[in-house]
């Protein structure tokens, strides 16, 4: 049985976003190397500039997919079946959604620097989770997904 896959994004971290934590990753390097002659000098280098490019990548892992007959984003995963209306969210209407009209029981995979939301609501009588929030940078394809 081969998988189908109608919808996969990765929320991969934009390159413009990397400079600003190497560059405070290399001042503390810096800071740690004027204090300590020898190994202590180049050992911040070496550990924190790898461990911050680690963090970033992590950070851009999260992965959201419409795959057979399941939508899947970040860990967690629902059958297709159990949803109901999907909702694109625009740009300027996302702090809304995400503060002041966000359900606390909601599922939500958010990147801040991915701008466009879709809400997924959840038609599972025995599931608390009444709605998904979920970051996309192609929202209208993922809606499509899940509504096929």
């Amino acid at each position: 049985m081969t998988a189908t896959t109608t919808f996969r994004e990765r929320l991969y971290v934009t390159w413009w976003i990397w400079p600003l934590p190497l560059l405070a990753a290399g001042l503390l390097a810096a800071e740690v190397h004027m204090g300590f002659p020898g190994v202590r000098s180049w050992l911040p280098y070496v550990i924190l500039l790898p461990l911050t490019v680690v963090l970033i990548v992590r950070m851009g892992s999260t992965k959201v997919e419409v795959a057979d007959g399941e939508l899947r984003a970040g860990d967690a995963h629902i059958p297709l079946d159990l949803l109901g209306d999907v909702e694109i969210i625009a740009p300027e209407d996302r702090r809304k959604a995400m503060g002041p009209h966000l359900d606390p029981a909601a599922y939500v995979v958010h990147r801040g620097w991915v701008k466009p939301l879709v809400r997924v609501r959840v038609n599972d009588p025995e599931d608390p989770t009444p709605y998904w929030v979920i970051s996309t940078r192609r929202p209208e394809e993922l809606a499509a997904a899940i509504k096929s």
